[in-house]
C-alpha cells in the first residue's frame, strides 16, 4: 500500500490517457477565445418579461447578427457576444431587442478591438513561459546542492505542463459541448494554478532533499517513496479544504468568475495527482536511467525485470 514509486508506470499510462484525450480534445474542437482575446462587444441585459434563449438568439439573427453568442448567468441576465460594436450599432441593437421584448436594463457593456486583443493573447503567452521558466531557475537554485539540480526543476515544469494541458483539454470539450470560453480568468486560473502546483510538487522535492542529506536510504528509489509517504496526507488534505472553497466561489459568486473556478477545481485536482504521481517518479526514471521503458514496456513487463 506505501509502495507508492513501484506503481509510477501505472501513473504514467493514467496520466498518458488522460493527456491523449486532451490534445485529441484540443485538435478536434479547439478553445473558443472570449473577446478580450480574439476582440468582439459584450452586452449584458435584463428583460422585464421572461425571454427564452431561443428565442433572443433568433432575433439577434433577425437583427444580423446571426454569429451572436449567448449566454444565460444565474441572476437571469443574457450575456450577448457580437463582433465590435459601434455606438451607433449598439443603440440600433438595444433599440431592436426593446421593440421585440420589451423594456431590458443594460448591466454592462464593453468592447475590445482586434488590436487590444491581439496584444492580450501575446501579453497572457509571454506571462505562462515567463511562470514555467521562472520555476525552473528558481528551482534549480533552489536545489544548487543537491546532484543534478537541473532535473527537479525540469520534472517540476514537466508536471505543471501537464496541469495545463489538462486545463485546456477540458475548457475545450466545455467549449464544445455549452460554448464555454477562454477569457483572463481563464489565464489568471492557469497561473494560479502553476502556484499551487509548484507548491505542493516542491514540499516533496523538499523532503526528499532532508532524506537525501540524512542519508534514509543508499536507494534513491527508496528515499522518494518514503518522501511520499510523508507528505502525502499533508498534500491531500491541503488540496482538499481549497476544493472547498474553489467550489464555493462557483456555487455562490456567479458567473462573472467561472472560468477562474473551474480552472483551479480542475487544476487542483490535476496538480495533486502531478505532485504525487509524476513528478517524483519522473524524478526516479530519469536517475534509473529508465526513459525507454516508458515507451517501449508495459507496467507488468518492467516490474517483472526488476524483480529478477
Amino acid at each position: 500500500m506505501n509502495d507508492i514509486v513501484g506503481k509510477r508506470f501505472w501513473f504514467f499510462i493514467a496520466s498518458g490517457a488522460v493527456i491523449l484525450f486532451c490534445i485529441i480534445s484540443l485538435a478536434s474542437f479547439g478553445l473558443k477565445p472570449g473577446i478580450e482575446l480574439s476582440s468582439g462587444s459584450m452586452l449584458t441585459v435584463n428583460f422585464e418579461q421572461t425571454v427564452s434563449s431561443s428565442d433572443l438568439k433568433q432575433e439577434l439573427a433577425n437583427l444580423g447578427y446571426t454569429g451572436a453568442i449567448i449566454q444565460r448567468t444565474g441572476e437571469g441576465n443574457f450575456l450577448i457576444r457580437t463582433s465590435e460594436l459601434t455606438g451607433g450599432d449598439k443603440t440600433a441593437l438595444e433599440d431592436g431587442l426593446t421593440a421585440r421584448f420589451g423594456p431590458a436594463t443594460e448591466a454592462e457593456f464593453y468592447s475590445v478591438s482586434p488590436m487590444v486583443a491581439s496584444e492580450t493573447a501575446r501579453n497572457a503567452g509571454i506571462a505562462i513561459g515567463v511562470a514555467a521558466v521562472g520555476i525552473l531557475l528558481y528551482i534549480t537554485w533552489a536545489f544548487r546542492r543537491m546532484p543534478k539540480p537541473f532535473r527537479y526543476g525540469t520534472c517540476a515544469v514537466i508536471a505543471l505542463a501537464h496541469d495545463a494541458l489538462v486545463a485546456l483539454g477540458v475548457f475545450a470539450v466545455l467549449g464544445h459541448m455549452w460554448g464555454w470560453e477562454i477569457n483572463l480568468m481563464f489565464i489568471t486560473g492557469i497561473l494560479a494554478v502553476v502556484g499551487y502546483s509548484v507548491n505542493n510538487t516542491v514540499v516533496v522535492f523538499d523532503r526528499i532533499r532532508e532524506n537525501l542529506i540524512r542519508g534514509v536510504s543508499s536507494n534513491f528509489e527508496t528515499i522518494v517513496n518514503s518522501s511520499l509517504v510523508e507528505t502525502i496526507s499533508r498534500s491531500l488534505n491541503t488540496s482538499l479544504t481549497t476544493l472547498f472553497v474553489v467550489l464555493a466561489l462557483l456555487l455562490f459568486v456567479g458567473a462573472s468568475i467561472q472560468n477562474f473556478a473551474v480552472v483551479l477545481l480542475v487544476g487542483i485536482v490535476a496538480g495533486t495527482f502531478s505532485s504525487i504521481c509524476i513528478a517524483p517518479n519522473l524524478l526516479i526514471v530519469w536517475e534509473k536511467g529508465e526513459w525507454g521503458k516508458l515507451f517501449k514496456r508495459r507496467p507488468r513487463l518492467a516490474a517483472k525485470a526488476e524483480s529478477q
